[in-house]
C-alpha cells in the first residue's frame, strides 16, 4: 500500500477531503441532497518554510488542520440551523464573516487551552496525589501518564453517547474507508469503500494518542522541582511533543515496516472508538468528496 497524501476529516452530515491546495466539503442535506462546496486551501501560516522542516512542521500542521477543521465544520453546521436566514446587504455580509472569523479563532484558542488544562495540567495535580505513597518519580510520571490515556479515553467515550457525535463517528468511517479503498488499487465505489478498512495509520485519532504517548517519555525528563515550574515546562514542551508525533504519524502512513505497523496498533485500537460503520449514503458523501478534489485513477495508475 502507498499512501495516496489525500486525508481529511468527518464534519456534521459530511466529509471534508484535502488533496494539496484544494479542499472540499460534501454534506448531505435533510432532504437527501449532497451539497459540495470546494475551495482553495491556503494555510494560516504565512510563511512556507517552517512547513517543509521536520519536526516543526508538525506543529504548523497541527494548528492548520484546528483551523481549516473548525472553518468546514462551522460550514456543515450552517445546513442544519433553525433560524431563518437574513438577506444581507453586500456591507452586512462582509462585518457577518469578520465576526465569524473572529468567533471560530476565538473558539479555535479557547479549544486549545481546554485541552491543555484537559490532558496535560489535570493528569499532573492527580498523579502528584500518590506522593504520599512513593517518592519515585518515575512511578509518578507513568501513574501520571496513565491518567492521561485514561481521561482521552474517557473523554471519548463521554462524547460518542450523543447521537450528532455517533454519526459524525460514522462519516469518519467512511472518510478512512475511501481513503483505504484507492490506496489498495481498488475501484472507488460504494461496494468496494463498504469492504474496506474503517481504521487508517494517518488518522488525527492516532496522532493525538501518539501525543498522549510520547509526551509520557518527556516528562520523565522534567526534573524541576517547583511545582509551577514542573506545569510550565509540561506546557512549553507540547509543540515539541506535537512535532515528534507527526514525524511519527507521517511515517506510519508511509510505511508497512512491520515494527512501524506494530508501533501504530495502539492508535489503531483507538480509532475503533472515533469511528463507526457507515451506511451506503454515508459512504456516496465521502465518494464525492474525494473525487471534487482527487483524481485517482490517475494516481492508482501511476503509482500501483
Amino acid at each position: 500500500m502507498k499512501s495516496s497524501n489525500i486525508g481529511g476529516q468527518a464534519v456534521l452530515e459530511g466529509i471534508m477531503m484535502r488533496n494539496g491546495g484544494k479542499y472540499s466539503v460534501a454534506v448531505r442535506k435533510s432532504d437527501g441532497e449532497i451539497v459540495v462546496d470546494v475551495q482553495d486551501y491556503h494555510s494560516v501560516i504565512p510563511w512556507k518554510t517552517p512547513l517543509k522542516i521536520p519536526f516543526v512542521r508538525g506543529i504548523f500542521n497541527f494548528v492548520d488542520s484546528l483551523v481549516l477543521g473548525m472553518k468546514t465544520l462551522t460550514y456543515s453546521a450552517g445546513f442544519f440551523e433553525d433560524e431563518e436566514e437574513e438577506v444581507l446587504s453586500e456591507e452586512e455580509a462582509a462585518k457577518q464573516e469578520k465576526r465569524e472569523k473572529l468567533f471560530m479563532n476565538l473558539t479555535v484558542v479557547v479549544a486549545v487551552l481546554i485541552a491543555v488544562a484537559l490532558f496535560m495540567v489535570l493528569p499532573y495535580f492527580l498523579s502528584s496525589f500518590v506522593e504520599k505513597y512513593t517518592s519515585s518519580r518515575t512511578a509518578m510520571t507513568i501513574f501520571e501518564g496513565v491518567i492521561r490515556v485514561a481521561i482521552f479515553l474517557l473523554y471519548i467515550l463521554l462524547i460518542s453517547r450523543t447521537n450528532d457525535i455517533k454519526r459524525t463517528f460514522m462519516y469518519h468511517g467512511a472518510e478512512h474507508k475511501c481513503i483505504n479503498c484507492i490506496e489498495h488499487g481498488l475501484e472507488l465505489n460504494v461496494e468496494n469503500v463498504r469492504k474496506s478498512s474503517k481504521q487508517h495509520k494517518r488518522c488525527g485519532t492516532s496522532f493525538l494518542f501518539f501525543v498522549m504517548i510520547v509526551s509520557i517519555i518527556f516528562c520523565f525528563f522534567i526534573t524541576a522541582e517547583s511545582q509551577v515550574a514542573r506545569v510550565l515546562i509540561r506546557i512549553a514542551l507540547l509543540p515539541v511533543i506535537a512535532g515528534m508525533s507527526y514525524e511519527i504519524i507521517r511515517l506510519a502512513g508511509n510505511s508497512d515496516n512491520p515494527f512501524v505497523n506494530l508501533l501504530s496498533q495502539p492508535g489503531m485500537w483507538v480509532q475503533n472508538m472515533t469511528t463507526k460503520e457507515p451506511d451506503d449514503s454515508m459512504i456516496e458523501v465521502g465518494i464525492r468528496a474525494v473525487e471534487e478534489v482527487f483524481d485517482w485513477r490517475t494516481w492508482q495508475k501511476e503509482n500501483l
